[in-house]
């Protein structure tokens, strides 16, 4: 603690005091019932909603992540989650409002909510101990060895794994407090410490006495590590110039198929989790779609320049990083430029993005194990009150949870996420149609859930076929079975069929068996809008993306031409959402 001045301990203390007063201001309203707890009464504002899932998505480890790439493979490294562009839109012009009207607690309540029979209950049960506990787990163990490391480095004589128990205790009092009240607001004030600390870095790190000496980061790098594309051969390497080069079916894969196809916690094909949670806390449909646009803007457009100039930065002022170590200049370049009060304003900020993670994966977890585990089979009529206690005391029990996993389960683990990817490989083909397809059942669902694994296992077991290129056949093989098991087994009870329709109007012509059944009934129109909309916000996201990138680095002709483009697609998704009649289905 000794290299942190008074004015350093004094940001970071003002940091854990505010979010502590936050918790407690909204503690009393979010005792009221769980529908405070967990979706805020659905009253939150856009920006308040969709902040929450920007701040919840810059967890302590992604700007090491994205420095990470960028060192290893310059600023084109970016598109292996660049690619997520096109299913963060579809979300938003396609599913935002749904989760919205559908009128529920959890995104897994919507499975009882489209299926029928022992099926949908089983896999409601399922996912909830699945993801609400261990796979919820491991993301908070991730996001803590994160932090461990920062606080490793930036602080050598404090006890990391010490600190990192604090940390989470202190997340899981004021989260269990305020419930997602207190989360969404705390989320937002984290938002905004937390990206003016990588900004006020990335300032500090390109001006540092090691960028300047060497003429600038455009004249101490190559060329290629400042392409936002990447080129391409037939393996995976660098190429004569230096250049990031991969073979073209692996960057198809991730920019084609693995938006839609797979399950990614964050990036869910239709929205899901803790993305679905703010959502369906909006306060009405229009509040839902917004919320979700500006996330899609600000995760792909504000947050990763700061983060991707410190990893340039980094690659300056410590060359002799190893590779597996290449995401630790982030941390380094920390320690080396920041001066006394700002090195405690850059802790804070890191701790805000770790905790506000942190609180949001704790309130979204326990959701699953009390709305759709305790609630639906353990105790199902009980008093307001013993559901909200019994939330504070799962959102603790969680805490210790992933404490463990982090500490003795999860440094054993490698390549979770290309593991997580694979997976769940061809699930986003029935998480996207469940709304839009009246055939497919529970079993469609369990079917999407098991075939990749069995294809992921006999992959990794018998061929040489690796990631990304596995995810055409793990998607084709899953589908197929999907399909195959939908026509095998009996569709969804009728009347479920119909409340569900009554209930969101989701419309279009894979419903028509039912909705002719329902003349009363007005569906959902107007989908080549909505496509339209989604390709215009393709381009608004990567022509503000580009455009930022190219004024950053001094090319403000290629900026204009690309920001350009980005505002004609704002004013064609203007256009069409004004005029929406919005009080339709609210």
């Amino acid at each position: 603690m000794a290299q942190l001045t008074p004015l350093d301990i004094s940001f970071i203390a003002g940091y854990l005091l505010l979010t502590l007063l936050v918790g407690l201001f909204f503690s009393r309203r979010a005792s009221e019932n769980v529908g405070e707890f967990f979706l805020s009464g659905r009253k939150l504002p856009w920006w308040i909603a969709g902040t929450g899932m920007v701040a919840t998505t810059f967890a302590a480890d992604t700007p090491l992540a994205v420095a990470g790439f960028v060192a290893k493979n310059g600023i084109a490294g970016n598109w292996v989650w660049w690619t997520f562009v096109s299913g963060g839109m579809l979300t938003v012009f396609f599913f935002a409002r749904l989760w919205r009207r559908a009128n529920i607690l959890t995104d897994l309540e919507f499975i009882e909510l489209r299926y029928s029979g022992k099926a949908a209950s089983f896999l409601r049960g399922f996912k909830a101990v699945y993801f609400g506990l261990f796979i919820n787990a491991v993301i908070i163990g991730w996001v803590n060895l994160a932090m461990f490391k920062i606080i490793k480095i930036m602080i050598p004589g404090l006890d990391p794994q010490l600190t990192i128990v604090g940390l989470v205790i202190f997340t899981a009092i004021y989260s269990g407090m305020s419930g997602l009240w207190g989360v969404s607001i705390t989320d937002a004030v984290q938002f905004v410490i937390a990206m003016a600390g990588c900004i006020i870095l990335a300032v500090l790190a390109v001006n540092s006495p090691q960028v300047t000496a060497a003429g600038g980061l455009k004249q101490a790098l190559p060329d290629w590590m400042f392409d936002f594309f990447p080129s391409f051969s037939s393996t995976v390497n660098t190429s004569a110039t230096g250049a990031y080069a991969l073979p073209f079916t692996a960057f198809a894969a991730m920019a084609f198929v693995q938006w839609w196809a797979s399950w990614y916690p964050g990036a869910e094909p239709g929205g899901g989790g803790y993305i679905a949670q703010r959502m369906m806390s909006a306060k009405d449909e229009k509040n839902s779609l917004l919320a979700t646009l500006w996330f899609t803007i600000a995760h792909y457009c504000v947050r990763p320049w700061p983060w991707i100039v410190v990893g340039l930065a980094s690659l300056v002022m410590f060359p002799n990083l190893p590779a597996g170590q290449k995401e630790d200049g982030f941390v380094h370049v920390m320690n080396a430029v920041l001066p006394a009060g700002l090195k405690g304003l850059l802790i804070a900020a890191f701790m805000a993005a770790y905790m506000s993670t942190l609180s949001t994966h704790l309130n979204w977890g326990t959701s699953y194990l009390i709305n759709d585990l305790y609630k639906r089979f353990i105790k199902r009529e009980a008093e307001q009150n013993h559901y909200v206690l019994m939330s504070r005391i799962v959102t603790a029990v969680t805490a210790i949870f992933a404490l463990y996993i982090t500490f003795y389960v999860l440094e054993t683990i490698t390549g979770a996420w290309e593991f997580i990817i694979q997976c769940g490989a061809g699930t986003g083909f029935v998480l996207i149609m469940r709304w839009f397809w009246w055939r497919l059942n529970a079993w469609s669902e369990i079917t999407s859930m098991v075939a990749p694994i069995v294809a992921y296992s006999y992959i990794n077991q018998f061929t040489t076929i690796v990631f990304p290129e596995s995810i055409y056949i793990i998607v084709l093989f899953t589908i197929t079975c999907t399909l195959a098991v939908t026509w095998l087994t009996k569709p969804t009870d009728r009347e479920k069929l119909h409340a569900f329709y009554r209930t969101t109007r989701v419309g279009g012509a894979l419903w028509k068996p039912v909705a002719d059944e329902m003349p009363d009934v007005k569906g959902d129109t107007g989908f080549p809008a909505l496509f339209a909309d989604w390709f215009f916000g393709i381009v608004l996201v990567y022509a503000t993306l580009f455009g930022t990138g190219k004024l950053i680095f001094g090319e403000p002709v290629a900026a204009a031409l690309y920001y350009a483009a980005g505002a004609l697609a704002g004013v064609m998704i203007y256009r069409d959402l004004s005029k929406r009649n919005w009080k339709t289905f609210d």
